[in-house]
């Protein structure tokens, strides 16, 4: 299964990417960097501030910065990683930045895309991770 995220709300994405994986399919992520999270952004900032912060650099917990990371973090967040069907799921998880040239096939649709927000504000995940200091 292949997955367009552009203007898709990332954490209803990341639910049903994580059914279907634990249904057994292959999901392929595409565009991750167009992905959107709804919210007011000073919140969201704000938030990922305070994830990235906390700890030290030497023993974590790691904030991911890229895009595609930061997508398949918050997947894996929805799937029983420490069981054997989450990391055999988890597995079968691959996202990219774009669309590559080796993945073949039609991307399949979701109702989960911001047209649903209704005017309300949000954040795309690459303006989020260039605000945490990826080089994308």
């Amino acid at each position: 299964m292949i997955v367009d995220g552009t203007d898709l709300i990332l954490g209803r994405m990341a639910s049903k990417v994580a059914k279907v994986l634990l249904g057994g399919e292959e999901v392929t992520i595409i565009n991750a960097e167009k992905v959107v999270i709804s919210g007011k952004r000073k919140e969201i900032f704000s938030k990922y501030k305070a994830r990235r912060d906390r700890g030290d650099v030497y023993k974590g917990p790691f904030t991911p910065r890229m895009p595609d990371r930061l997508v398949r973090r918050t997947v894996r967040g929805m799937l029983p990683r420490k069981k054997a069907k989450g990391i055999t799921a988890l597995g079968k998880l691959s996202v990219h930045i774009g669309a590559p040239v080796s993945v073949k096939g039609k991307p399949e649709q979701m109702d989960v895309s911001k047209g649903s927000l209704k005017d309300q504000k949000y954040v795309t995940v690459l303006e989020l991770c260039q605000w945490l200091g990826a080089k994308v």
